[in-house]
């Protein structure tokens, strides 16, 4: 038995210890995430030390050790070395962005495409549909793609300088479908993977789903720090890594070419898994003057390469490209048949056209234009002195001096008329003072209504 009493000893949380069933450590790890989800432990409370609470519920210290891994594993705590344990910024919310259908209200969360050059995919749905082949579009053959559609995804990458054969690339549903593959096919539950400190809000979901932990690295303005990198993974064990080399979301930043090298020399000693998600590398190839290849080309056996069509053609034909190694395919062509089955060829045959026929950079070059212009006016009411992040992005990262809760901070704004997103939804781990809006630019129906939205939210930070 403990030799002090704790009846009136101050702890942040003090579970019942009736409740304890064996094993012990589970048991405590069911309590303390049931008091997050309820919300009797808010985002960034401080739990008590391991040694402290084992004292507390007289039991040994490695019980509690394993009970706070296990929380750890599942995104509800994380831990500062020499600071203490606390409870994760996103642990007791779904962070998961979607078009939740929104009335009488500015979007300016979540980030769409500039839907304006949706009528050219129209026209070429039409002309899809009378080809004589229609019919083999409709079933299960080519689960990874037919092979003229893979050529056509093969070519539309090539300006990002991808450069493949045929059996080192599958057609996925979409981006986010191609994440949940790669997490699948090459992660167990409890694996680490390195992360920006802000990251894809959904891709923080699906990690928490599958139980797999993000290690948040800082960063700077050429991306994420190779320092910082290696000191992570000499200190625990990494299993993989996730970048958005070309336009981070939500931050824009863009990874430079020497951070690419730096970065690769330490993924490749460690030998990480690298996901790199470069959806926005039809706004930086052949535009950014430093872009000069993925970094897939650096580490092409322990890399998987997503090429998402939602943002640079159509966000509603669910199609992106995945190249990997030839270690991973093995592996990535049975997640691909264990989730999909396979992907719609009548989606990627609409791709495929619009490829081909010339009419994608038709609409990519319209979507340059109108992030130009949209960017343009976001400058008008937020202006900068040092531009920061990607000059085109279908998105901007506002700093802001607010230090109340996320959530209130959303729903003020939301009863004003306009939706926005909190840094706090892209935190991958640890919190911190720094407090930004993701601010989307590419969701309103028109350039003024996108200026009405800014006014209001100009108006409401004063």
């Amino acid at each position: 038995m403990p030799v002090n009493s704790f009846d009136n000893y101050p702890m942040s949380w003090k579970p019942d210890k009736k409740a304890l069933k064996r094993p012990f450590y589970y048991s405590i790890a069911s309590l303390l995430e049931q008091d997050i989800i309820n919300g009797f432990l808010a985002p960034g409370t401080k739990l008590p030390p391991q040694r402290e609470l084992a004292d507390f519920l007289d039991l040994n210290f490695t019980t509690i050790t394993r009970a706070y891994k296990l929380c750890e594993f599942k995104g509800l705590i994380y831990a500062v070395t020499g600071s203490g344990t606390f409870v994760a910024p996103n642990a007791a919310r779904s962070i998961t962005i979607s078009t939740d259908k929104i009335t009488d209200c500015i979007d300016l969360g979540f980030v769409a495409s500039f839907e304006q050059t949706n009528g050219i995919v129209a026209e070429i749905i039409q002309k899809v549909a009378d080809k004589r082949y229609l019919e083999k579009l409709l079933n299960y053959n080519d689960p990874t793609g037919i092979p003229h559609q893979k050529t056509a995804g093969l070519n539309w990458m090539d300006s990002f300088g991808i450069h493949v054969d045929q059996e080192h690339i599958a057609i996925v549903s979409g981006a986010q479908n191609a994440l949940a593959i790669a997490l699948t096919a090459l992660f167990e539950p409890g694996n680490r993977i390195a992360t920006d400190l802000y990251t894809y809000s959904n891709f923080i979901e699906l990690a928490k789903i599958l139980n797999i932990q993000l290690v948040p690295i800082p960063s700077d303005q050429f991306g994420m720090l190779p320092n910082e990198l290696e000191k992570q993974c000499c200190q625990t064990k990494i299993h993989g890594i996730f970048l958005m080399p070309s336009c981070c979301n939500p931050t824009t930043v863009m990874i430079s070419d020497f951070r690419k090298h730096e970065l690769a020399v330490v993924i490749r000693k460690h030998h990480l898994i690298l996901i790199e998600d470069d959806i926005h590398a039809f706004l930086t190839a052949g535009m950014i003057s430093d872009y000069q290849q993925p970094m897939f080309n650096l580490l092409p056996e322990q890399s998987v390469y997503i090429c998402g069509t939602s943002k640079s053609i159509c966000s509603g034909l669910r199609v992106a490209y995945m190249v990997y190694g030839d270690t991973l395919r093995k592996n990535i062509l049975q997640s691909i048949f264990n989730v999909n089955v396979k992907t719609s060829s009548l989606d990627a045959e609409v791709i495929t056209e619009l490829i081909l026929s010339g009419r994608a950079h038709e609409i990519v070059s319209q979507k340059k234009q109108l992030a130009q212009s949209a960017n343009d006016i976001y400058t008008e009411y937020f202006p900068v002195s040092k531009p920061v992040g990607h000059p085109l992005s279908f998105y901007r990262w506002l700093s802001i001096h607010e230090h109340h809760d996320a959530v209130q901070l959303e729903t003020d704004l939301k009863m004003r008329g306009i939706r926005v997103f909190h840094s706090d939804r892209f935190l991958s781990g640890q919190t911190t003072p720094n407090k930004y809006l993701r601010i989307a630019l590419s969701s309103t129906n028109s350039l003024d209504e996108l200026k009405m939205g800014l006014e209001i939210l100009k108006q409401y930070l004063g």
